[in-house]
């Protein structure tokens, strides 16, 4: 908690990453928590990773180590086997209480408008999962537009999207995807403060959340919650709220 608000970082990354070399370990995550006031986070592996149920596994014991303070979120690259695919976020599910499923088109090149892309969709609403979808760089794949359909198809799915189309650059997509459906969430790291204005102007509170992405993030996209001239309702949603309904209270 910081000035009387709560905060729950829906975006964070604890385990390696093969693709940029960066290696985070829960405690340190949780040191940069205790360090701004943040209660919970969203513990999402990275999308380049070695051995996906490795990296799963670290995550479900930060989920033990730590209780009450991560979600978990499960990621792997869904050129594996389906089977495959669902068996494990499944694992996640039942064995470690994972409460969401990635998406990273940057490094997961699935088309989401073909049928065959419907098992991403189908395994998330199977696990009780909400999907979290990197959108901006990546494009096509990562373009807010590519989930309308979907979001269309699965009224009871979920879609957070990530960077809210991606520091600013596809952010109109996002908000118009957000304004068609409303179980479009939008997180908005990466966002200055005059585009958060934006989406407030058409999108409630209600359905917008918080994201740090990397722990050096962390104080900015706070910082630029907390000072922005919107109401007090308004900050309680972004900062905390919002992350709760989707994700659901600690355990």
């Amino acid at each position: 908690m910081k000035d009387g608000y709560r905060l729950f970082d829906t975006h964070v990354h604890i385990g390696t990453a093969r693709h940029s070399g960066r290696r985070h370990h829960a405690a340190e995550i949780i040191k940069s928590m205790d360090r701004f006031g943040v209660d919970r986070a969203v513990a999402i592996p990275f999308p380049v990773v070695d051995d996906y149920r490795r990296e799963h596994d670290e995550i479900g014991a930060a989920l033990r180590d730590y209780p009450g303070r991560f979600v978990g979120a499960a990621c792997l690259h869904p050129f594996v086997p389906e089977a495959e695919y669902r068996d494990e976020v499944r694992r996640c599910r039942e064995q470690h209480g994972f409460r969401a499923l990635k998406f990273q088109p940057q490094y997961q090149a699935l088309n989401p408008l073909l049928e065959s892309s419907s098992f991403l969709f189908e395994t998330a609403i199977e696990n009780r999962m909400a999907l979290i979808v990197h959108t901006g760089t990546g494009i096509p794949f990562s373009l807010p537009s590519m989930f309308l359909l979907a979001a269309r198809r699965y009224p009871e799915l979920n879609f957070v999207l990530a960077h809210c189309g991606g520091g600013g650059i596809f952010l109109g997509e996002a908000i118009v995807a957000a304004t068609l459906f409303e179980n479009f969430y939008l997180e908005l790291s990466s966002l200055m403060p005059h585009h958060v204005l934006e989406v407030l102007q058409r999108i409630p509170s209600s359905r917008l959340m918080i994201g740090s992405d990397l722990p050096e993030n962390l104080n900015i996209e706070l910082s630029k919650i907390m000072q922005l001239p919107i109401s007090d309702a308004d900050k309680r949603n972004i900062l905390s709220e919002t992350g709760c309904r989707v994700f659901g209270p600690p355990e």
